[in-house]
């Protein structure tokens, strides 16, 4: 009768253990799985951004869908302006001339390492692709171009888009968007750097 209660009281043990062992595991795995999965998203949201940055520089306003950014990136031309000397006013820093020119849109993109056929879609999400708008709103009695462009974090946290995993997390909401820019407002900042 010793040793069978010998033997219960070390099953106990071993299952008190296991369930503390998967108490600190459970949390610490949420919090490298969010980690890693937010910074894979924030990369995909910067480089919307910058591809919308270029698209702007183009088109002079904000693309509100992917399939009118990503054609316009693949054939437009990016302009630069080009500041010189005037030849006739020598040494005069208040004289100089202008020049236009341009570059491949596509060539630009390609040396960001962005890939436009990808850019839509969220990681981690089964092919979800972001929410984009572009509007235009009068702000400070100006009309501004707007853009926001974004994601739900439950469409890319997978099994830890449950809002119970938010116990380890106190600003964790899986119904939160994480975005850039806003259509309330001229700015393109995102959500993360806030």
């Amino acid at each position: 009768m010793k040793n069978v209660f010998k033997i219960l009281i070390y099953l106990l043990a071993v299952l008190l253990a296991y369930i503390l062992y998967s108490s600190i595991k459970e949390p610490i795995k949420f919090q490298a799985a969010k980690q890693a999965r937010k910074a894979v998203v924030v990369k995909q949201l910067e480089d919307i951004r910058t591809a919308q940055e270029i698209y702007r520089s183009i088109t002079g306003e904000f693309a509100g869908d992917f399939d009118t950014l990503s054609t316009t990136l693949r054939n437009g031309q990016i302009p630069f302006i080009v500041l010189s000397e005037d030849p006739e006013f020598p040494g005069d820093s208040e004289k100089f001339l202008t020049d236009t020119t341009y570059a491949s849109a596509v060539d630009s993109i390609m040396s960001l390492g962005i890939n436009l056929d990808s850019l839509r879609y969220v990681p981690f999400s089964g092919g979800k692709t972001f929410d984009i708008a572009a509007d235009t709103l009068t702000y400070q009695s100006t009309l501004v171009n707007v853009v926001e462009v974004g994601t739900y974090w439950k469409d890319f946290m997978g099994k830890y888009a449950d809002p119970k995993y938010a116990k380890y997390d106190q600003s964790y909401e899986p119904a939160k968007r994480i975005k850039f820019g806003d259509l309330n407002k001229p700015n393109i900042s995102g959500s993360w750097d806030r």
